[in-house]
């Protein structure tokens, strides 16, 4: 490969507009403070690290002094956001922040979306009068306490639809009484971390009048520095090494909730003991109750983005430094073979793909917080509320976090021994966007709602679709998207032929043995939002030289996809076996090409996430590591 030219101000210019958003100049120097804050924080007393005064990726989950950490991290996020009460008022600065945390430590990254987007969103967004919340809510915006949402029950499945913790209305003073009914309706989350104020949104069943009123939103003090706040009750620590975090199960013995804790989003109680709720239903309340989760699934493709692209230069710089000793040719580097080149250049596409689907989500962020609150009768709940919530938000984190796990799973793998360590990130990184899979509404869980809404949504004129769209080159990054909305058109209709979009029979008896192919569908739909994503920007670009090194790069990611889909496109034919027999010597092709840009993709997915330290080089991939302190023992 011949060395390239310095990296260009208008490339970098336009790399850090589609990495970060429409950002200003004091916001991108917010974002290098904070990047600078956390590579020198020393980390938590007598924990692991990642190096000397690098940020530890897997500390301790409990421990002394772990509380003002946590905090003291939080506080410099909070530094590189907007300040008072428009902490939350900027998407893109948000996802920004949270992607630069992510890269540094995966498990503050998490930290984070529960403190401001989940618990400081919910009270920014449902609460009417948020004076009433104070001074709690300045406390959580200065990073004086600790952010935690408790939603999940430990006892049942789905239990976001079946809420069991309660909040009856006391109407002698108006406050509510929050109670566990039983050992099944136990919150689960990350509340455990002790000696500091921690301030919680918890979601119960509201109760008024004797009747079920729906699951709503109230903010309750859990803990100060002294501990735990009457009637609240903790279990002793719940391990999650994929995510650590401070997670323990938490019950409530008749806690009591004052009336403005209460975060009512319209509904109201009056004088006289009617209840009024503007969203007409139980079922429509819990769907308003949840919309603070849009904030999170617009972030997390940014942060998916952020770990995949640095997954892959750390990936890259340990192929190309490695030097092998097979005997087929001793001594060359290791991204010389062929297959080291198609995982880890498809990473490298991967990473661009995401990047380019963050993109698109905050778009997508940016024309929900501009449009009104969902309305009764908006959108149906189906297997879970998430869907019905936002149906492209959903699918962008679902879409994106299963890429970036996938992803850094490959960059670890192909980094052998040394992928393994700690000072890589990369099982910190396949951790995290593994678990959250699950995590933040079930990804499985949307794809299957993604799938059976296209199917009953369909009007009959749609179901067959009069005519084939041309098929670009397949060197195109335009390809893969033609190929996928086909795919998506023949699952749907195989679905349908199959008895999916059958009105007349009971939902679960139509839909229980079609799940799996729904889910197929949902996913495909989401695929290609992000292959949509990938098609435009790469279009879109308007520096030469940048074009020239990503358009090849965006459609390597398009025929790597479809081969890790060829079973499904060749069981409902969209594409015939010649087609992807097709496709190996399109990769090489391409990622020929790829190699000739190297240096100067490498160096642009460097840029957008400030500098490396370059853990192969501190490593020595081909020598004993460095920076090692030795023991010699004695004389025998």
């Amino acid at each position: 490969m011949k060395p390239l030219a310095p990296l260009l101000d208008s490339a970098r210019a336009e790399m850090l507009r589609l990495v970060e958003g429409p950002l200003d100049p004091a916001s991108r120097s917010a974002l290098a403070t904070l990047r600078t804050a956390l590579a020198d924080d020393p980390g938590i007393p007598g924990g692991a690290t990642g190096g000397a005064g690098r940020f530890p990726l897997n500390g301790p989950v409990h421990g002394p002094g772990r509380g003002p950490v946590l905090l003291r991290r939080l506080r410099a996020m909070s530094a590189a956001l907007p300040p008072g009460a428009g902490v939350l008022d900027d998407p893109a600065r948000i996802a920004a922040v949270h992607a630069c945390a992510a890269v540094a430590d995966p498990s503050l990254c998490l930290a984070g979306l529960v403190h401001y987007l989940l618990c400081l969103g919910s009270l920014t967004e449902l609460c009417e009068d948020p004076a009433r919340l104070e001074p709690h809510l300045s406390a959580l915006r200065e990073g004086r306490a600790k952010g935690v949402y408790l939603i999940t029950e430990a006892g049942q499945a789905n239990s976001h639809l079946a809420t069991g913790t309660r909040a009856d209305l006391d109407p002698a003073d108006g406050t509510f009484v929050l109670r566990t009914p039983g050992p099944e309706s136990a919150k689960f989350g990350s509340a455990g971390t002790f000696g500091v104020p921690q301030t919680g949104v918890v979601l119960a069943r509201l109760f008024a009048g004797g009747a079920d009123r729906g699951v709503f939103a109230f903010m309750v003090a859990l803990s100060d520095e002294r501990g735990l706040s009457p009637g609240v009750e903790m279990s002793s620590p719940v391990a999650l090494d994929a995510l650590p975090l401070d997670y323990v199960q938490v019950r409530f013995h008749g806690v009591r909730v004052p009336a403005g804790h209460w975060l009512a989003d319209g509904a109201r109680i009056g004088p006289d003991g009617v209840f009024h709720d503007p969203a007409g239903s139980p079922g429509q309340r819990l769907q308003r109750t949840l919309r603070v989760g849009q904030g999170l699934w617009a972030t997390m493709p940014a942060v998916a983005a952020a770990t995949a692209r640095r997954s892959a230069v750390r990936a890259l710089s340990y192929a190309r430094r490695r030097r092998t000793q097979s005997r087929l040719a001793p001594g060359i580097p290791l991204i010389t073979y062929r297959s080291q080149q198609t995982a880890v250049l498809g990473a490298l596409a991967d990473a661009f793909a995401l990047t380019c689907a963050a993109d698109g989500a905050r778009a997508v962020r940016s024309a929900a917080a501009a449009a009104p609150s969902p309305r009764a009768g908006d959108a149906a709940v189906g297997f879970t509320p998430w869907a019905a919530v936002s149906e492209p938000l959903a699918a962008y984190k679902a879409v994106t976090v299963r890429t970036a796990a996938r992803v850094s799973s490959e960059c670890r793998h192909r980094s052998g021994f040394s992928g393994q360590l700690s000072v890589h990130g990369l099982s910190a990184y396949h951790g995290f966007h593994h678990a959250f899979d699950t995590a933040g509404g079930d990804s499985q869980l949307v794809f299957y709602d993604m799938g059976r809404s296209f199917v009953e949504g369909q009007s009959p004129e749609e179901e067959a679709p009069t005519g084939r769209e041309p098929t670009p080159d397949t060197t195109s990054p335009h390809w893969w998207p033609v190929v996928l909305r086909r795919h998506r058109d023949d699952l749907a209709g195989e679905l349908r032929r199959l008895g999916g979009a059958d009105g007349g029979r009971d939902p679960f008896e139509r839909w229980n043995p079609l799940l799996e192919r729904a889910g197929l569908l949902g996913e495909a739909r989401a695929t290609l939002m992000v292959a949509e994503d990938l098609a435009r920007v790469t279009a879109g670009l308007r520096d030469a030289g940048l074009s020239r090194a990503l358009t090849p790069l965006a459609a390597l990611h398009g025929v790597l996809a479809a081969r890790r889909w060829s079973g499904s496109l060749l069981t409902v034919g969209t594409l015939a076996p010649v087609d992807v027999e097709a496709l190996a010597p399109v990769v090489d092709r391409l990622c020929d090409a790829v190699m000739e840009h190297l240096p100067l993709l490498t160096e642009v997915f460097g840029v957008c996430d400030g500098a490396d330290p370059d853990p192969a080089a501190a490593l020595g991939v081909n020598a004993a590591p460095a920076g090692l302190t030795w023991t010699r023992g004695g004389a025998s």
